[in-house]
């Protein structure tokens, strides 16, 4: 919530949230909305719509409220929760003024991308757009953070909330699926259905299927099937052997969702299988167990199921996830989501931080995962077969090094290579992290790397929703290789901050554009370092994990460094910082909804970066 009305006190209209299921983003939301007079409340479903207004109801008891949507039209509502399908139709939208709201929210805001969104979101003007999600990125590769101009207020992923306690541990089993995947035809999104099914409607698998589940499973589980006939099947091969089950789908008669829901959660059920319905704005604390009858076909859709069974309930000490794990698209890539390691969280430890992309990843401790032997095979086997991504982002670099004919620079190679630079960081954690995996460190530089990983991975993922926090370290390594880490206070920084910004006037226009930004134009030592001191000082050092601290005099980072070390680390921390700056601009100087467009030497119509490169 303080992330958020900073972000506001910064001038910024529209933010995003990024919080995992089961930590209380419409809470979040219905608090945040207390700061306006009239709200609106966007949402794809019915259960959503209500269980957020109850929500709001709660915090905000003085506020009337009403949903929009169907037959019913409560549309003068201090707070209106309206379905997407509803307000997507211009003459319903019409019925409101674009300014009629302060506050917009639009909850799962991954779908913003989507044209029905887009009709909504250019329609109604208000003071502030929040977008709430756990899941922002998009298979189809469509930008959500675009929508909210790139300012994530905050973000918090499921591992990291495991490791803080605020969501139940998980014990992951990963069994084997001997279904040959690579006979069924891929259809660019999804296997075929008939072909799928085929494999799938056997009973010596669904004999497989229950063995695994007696053997692993607690009292109440979720089962995701990929078919309502795989759904339908297995619930018959459940049933016949005395399990208390339900098939639930959009064509299930006799049992409604909240009829399913309540019966599992009071243990009259053991288990409901089910068909994508369950993915979101639904809430079942008690499920303690999740079975995974169906190939990953979409890391997104995987995600929010998981989230599911990971809410805190009493009695429920961690969730169970039961796992067949075959041949299938995404099944290595899939074990990332749960790799602290990959996903820069607390307890990396070396092996993962380098991008090796080890088969068993490293879990949060309070978890853990078991594969079968079979599966550690197959994951390795495919581990070797499938790393596409990683094949281009390494002969890029080496077309570049080849042209300049020495290592290039973090910059240079978002400048002049051919893949999408983000691939290093999101592969490998971090720019020094790739260098490792391809070679490209000799034993000292790749022991330096490992005492200093983390740092590495800290510059590469703080957020940026201006450029400041990159600004101040530059302004500190100016200092010089052996200084660059020590303390610095506002009033040093601010000399270089200041002269950073005037030196071009895209970045002023940027960055300083808002009542208080803008009289900076003209230097005044003490607002400059107020401005520091708020923002890039109190902000990163508390979001750092630890690395950086600033008590209110003077900012540092906490490195250790050695004194053999200071050169080379100084060098990375520079590219790093450099090459942060220009993506930063780069992104800024682009129109809204514009593709990237970066240099790609002569294989490419050059581009002219003069307003955006960092000196």
């Amino acid at each position: 919530l303080q992330q958020l009305e900073n972000t506001r006190a910064e001038g910024y209209e529209k933010a995003l949230v990024v919080m995992a299921t089961g930590l209380g983003k419409t809470f979040l939301a219905a608090m945040f909305a207390k700061g306006y007079r009239r709200v609106l409340f966007i949402a794809h479903r019915e259960e959503i719509l209500f269980q957020a207004k109850r929500a709001f109801t709660a915090v905000l008891p003085e506020r009337s409220s009403g949903v929009y949507y169907g037959q019913v039209k409560e549309g003068q509502a201090d707070a209106v929760f309206a379905s997407i399908f509803t307000l997507g139709m211009l003459h319903h939208r019409s019925r409101f003024s674009p300014r009629d709201f302060d506050l917009v929210i639009i909850d799962e805001f991954h779908h913003a991308a989507a044209k029905s969104y887009q009709d909504v979101i250019a329609y109604f003007q208000p003071n502030f757009l929040l977008g709430i999600t756990a899941t922002p990125d998009r298979a189809d590769g469509r930008d959500v953070y675009a929508i909210c101009d790139g300012n994530v207020a905050y973000k918090v992923d499921f591992l990291e909330a495991i490791s803080r306690g605020w969501l139940a541990p998980f014990r992951y089993i990963g069994i084997y699926d001997e279904t040959d995947y690579s006979h069924i035809r891929w259809l660019g999104s999804r296997y075929d259905e008939k072909e799928l099914l085929a494999a799938q409607l056997k009973e010596s698998l669904a004999a497989r299927i229950y063995d695994a589940w007696v053997t692993h499973r607690q009292t109440r589980t979720l089962a995701f099937c990929s078919s309502i006939a795989q759904a339908n099947f297995l619930f018959e091969y459940f049933r016949t052997h005395g399990v208390r089950a339900v098939s639930l789908h959009s064509q299930a008669v006799g049992t409604s969702r909240g009829d399913a829901i309540l019966q599992l959660s009071t243990g009259e059920l053991e288990v409901i299988f089910t068909v994508d319905l369950f993915n979101e704005g639904v809430d079942i604390p008690a499920v303690d167990t999740l079975l995974f009858v169906r190939p990953t076909e979409s890391l997104t859709i995987f995600t929010q199921q998981m989230g599911r069974g990971l809410r805190l309930h009493e009695g429920k000490t961690a969730c169970t996830i039961i796992d067949l794990i075959g041949n299938y698209r995404n099944a290595d890539t899939k074990l990332r989501l749960f790799d602290v390691a990959q996903m820069g969280g607390a307890g990396a430890v070396a092996g993962g931080q380098f991008g090796t992309s080890n088969v068993i990843p490293v879990v949060p401790e309070t978890c853990s995962i078991h594969l079968d032997t079979r599966v550690i095979d197959l994951l390795e086997e495919l581990r070797k077969k499938r790393q596409p991504r990683k094949e281009a982002l390494r002969a890029s670099y080496f077309e570049v090094k080849q042209d300049l004919g020495r290592r290039p620079t973090y910059e240079e190679l978002h400048l002049y290579g051919t893949a999408d630079s983000r691939g290093y960081k999101q592969e490998f954690a971090s720019w020094p992290g790739f260098l490792a995996w391809a070679g490209e460190l000799d034993p000292e530089e790749s022991a330096r790397l490992e005492r200093y990983a983390p740092w590495f991975r800290e510059l590469e993922a703080t957020l940026m929703s201006k450029a400041y926090k990159m600004v101040l370290l530059l302004a500190m390594l100016e200092r010089g290789s052996t200084a660059w880490h020590t303390a610095i206070t506002p009033l040093q920084a601010a000399p270089f901050f200041h002269a950073y910004y005037v030196a071009k006037k895209f970045r002023m226009d940027t960055d300083w554009n808002d009542k208080e930004t803008k009289p900076l134009h003209t230097y005044d030592e003490t607002k400059v370092a107020r401005l520091i001191a708020r923002m890039p000082m109190t902000m990163w050092g508390g979001s750092s994990k630890g690395l950086v601290s600033f008590d209110g005099t003077a900012f540092a980072t906490r490195l250790e460094v050695h004194s053999e070390d200071e050169a080379w680390l100084y060098e990375y921390t520079r590219q790093i910082c450099l090459y942060r700056l220009h993506v930063y601009f780069e992104r800024k100087g682009k129109q809204p909804g514009e593709r990237d467009t970066r240099a790609r030497g002569d294989k490419a119509g050059k581009v002219d970066f003069a307003p955006f490169r960092v000196q």
